[in-house]
């Protein structure tokens, strides 16, 4: 590991889907679940509502990594928004990858509201993956 790496803590954006995800992830604060407090959760409607914009502005502005997280497949409370999320946002992973941002900074996962557990644990797993990866540069320097 790096001397620039050692000290760093890593800025993690996750837009959780208020119904199942958002839940998850108090149910993982009431069960007192710890995760990194570097994560910054903003609570969205539907997972189908992270317009890629959102995400894009999130890298901008200083975020590390960014992570979109929605009801499981088949069980999303609009029916079939994270359908919507799963196909807009695997295109936009193939354009920030076009952008110079490492795929791993970007991450989709489905959790479910009685999933407080998994959520600390994909919290956990998520930034220490992009503290490997150190700090994001690319959109920030470019503007």
């Amino acid at each position: 590991m790096s001397v620039a790496k050692e000290g760093f803590e890593p800025l993690i954006v996750a837009f959780c889907c208020n119904w199942c995800s958002y839940a998850g992830a108090d149910l993982a604060g009431t069960g007192r679940m710890p995760y990194p407090a570097n994560v910054r959760i903003v609570r969205v409607p539907c997972s189908s509502r992270v317009n890629p914009s959102f995400v894009i502005r999130a890298f901008q502005r200083g975020a590390d990594g960014v992570m979109v997280a929605g009801c499981h497949p088949g069980d999303c409370h609009y029916h079939s928004g994270n359908y919507f999320t799963r196909r807009r946002l695997s295109v936009l992973r193939r354009l920030l990858e076009y952008m110079g941002i490492e795929p791993e900074r970007f991450q989709v996962r489905w959790i479910s509201g009685s999933e407080g557990a998994k959520f600390a644990r994909v919290m956990t797993d998520v930034t220490a993956e992009i503290k490997a990866l150190g700090p994001n540069r690319k959109l920030r320097d470019a503007q």
